[in-house]
């Protein structure tokens, strides 16, 4: 349920009465233009319009016979009213859809409330950010929530918050001891880095290692989101390197090991986009990152097979990385996948072996003993054509398992991508 209790209301003036100029602080939201009359209560948006009425009657009552037109304005901060202090969930995709600000039921209400700021969006867009340098931290709060909310559901919003000088600020709030600030200005990061023309901004205003910072010692959400924005950023082939130099590795591998299911997805969707670079695979190699892997490929209940198995996959190309996937466990973990896995997974499992076997007899025998080539042959048989082609690649390998062979070609990890 909603409330307003700072809604101040004023009704459209009568030609003998004279306009009031409201405050710099007054936000102006036109409903007529986004809504259908306030009494049809065919709307999905009927109780919300419903509520609006009933604080326009009880704060003005000369407007109660003047309530039910059509024509109305109400005046103050669109989104004061909101309870979002207390909900701040999943980005599945690390995109602005996954932002959970709302609960589902109240969706309609809060599209109404985001359709009725962009009215004005404009004037509000600069009075939020010049908010978030007030010196009171509940104000900052309260824009750094408004400008995600706008960032999320408008692109065309991303780019004139960004215009507007709001990278800045928010990038400071980030660095805040308060947790609920720094994940209002995380969150709102997130929200902007999704628009491309504003990522290199958002690098060069020096976001990264407040945000790696975030995903240290920040609430969960504030870790979940950092690790999205940071794989926002990372899309910039340039910054790859300052992420891992900034120190993102080791913290996004213990959100892997320790986060909730949207932590180590968001954490390993990072990884897999980090450590294209050499120098991050090696980081995150020797920060261990192997042994949530290998755990996570072997729950098929996870729901992280995919993802584990495509980290692992852009990992494998070191030696060092080929030991440590070894000595947790991995090759019996692999075999299963490629035995019971989906066609996805095996396609996966199968190149990661072949790149573990090409130049090692050593782990040839270990694959070849857990039983690998009779899945093999049947993928081999069944699968799709990339598919055949690494499983008769493995098994022609895993057949002569003393020889040094190279003679077959393994395939890249890089051949099967999220």
């Amino acid at each position: 349920m909603f409330h307003f209790p700072f809604i101040r209301v004023c009704s459209k003036p009568k030609e003998s009465q004279p306009k009031t100029t409201p405050s710099k602080r007054c936000r102006f939201v036109l409903l007529p233009k986004i809504c259908t009359p306030v009494n049809s209560p065919e709307t999905l948006n009927y109780y919300f319009r419903r509520r609006i009425v009933d604080e326009v009657k009880r704060l003005s009552p000369a407007m109660e016979t003047e309530a039910h037109q059509s024509n109305f304005t109400y005046l103050g901060r669109t989104f004061s009213g909101l309870n979002i202090t207390q909900s701040s969930s999943a980005f599945s995709d690390c995109n602005s859809d996954r932002s959970g600000e709302f609960p589902t039921a109240s969706s309609q209400s809060r599209r109404l409330l985001i359709a009725c700021a962009s009215e004005n969006s404009d004037e509000l867009i600069q009075q939020l950010v010049s908010d978030l340098e007030s010196n009171s931290t509940d104000v900052q709060k309260q824009a750094a929530m408004e400008l995600r909310l706008l960032a999320k559901n408008k692109s065309e919003n991303r780019l004139k918050i960004a215009r507007a000088g709001a990278i800045k600020p928010l990038v400071s709030l980030i660095s805040s001891s308060d947790l609920h600030l720094q994940e209002y200005g995380v969150t709102a990061i997130l929200n902007l880095s999704l628009c491309d023309e504003n990522k290199e901004l958002i690098a060069a205003s020096g976001a990264i290692k407040p945000l790696v910072r975030a995903l240290k010692i920040g609430n969960s959400t504030a870790k979940e989101n950092s690790a999205c924005a940071l794989l926002r950023l990372s899309q910039i082939e340039e910054t790859k390197i300052a992420i891992g130099r900034s120190g993102a590795i080791p913290p996004l591998v213990n959100l892997l090991e320790a986060g909730n299911f949207r932590g180590k997805k968001d954490a390993s969707t990072a990884l897999y986009s980090l450590c294209s670079v050499k120098e991050n695979k090696v980081r995150a190699v020797q920060a261990g990152v192997m042994k949530p892997l290998v755990e996570s490929m072997a729950d098929f209940s996870s729901n992280m097979v995919d993802k584990s198995a495509f980290v692992v996959g852009v990992l494998i190309s070191l030696t060092e990385a080929r030991a440590a996937v070894v000595e947790e466990g991995g090759i019996p973990v692999l075999v299963e996948i490629v035995e019971v896995g989906t066609q996805r997974q095996k396609e996966i499992a199968v190149a990661i072996l072949l790149q573990l076997c090409e130049d090692s007899v050593t782990y040839r025998t270990m694959v070849a003993r857990e039983g690998a080539i009779p899945p093999l042959v049947a993928l081999s048989q069944s699968g799709t054509s990339r598919a055949k082609q690494k499983a008769e690649t493995l098994i022609a390998l895993l057949r002569q398992p003393r020889s040094g062979n190279a003679a077959a070609t393994p395939a890249r990890a890089s051949d099967v991508s999220f």
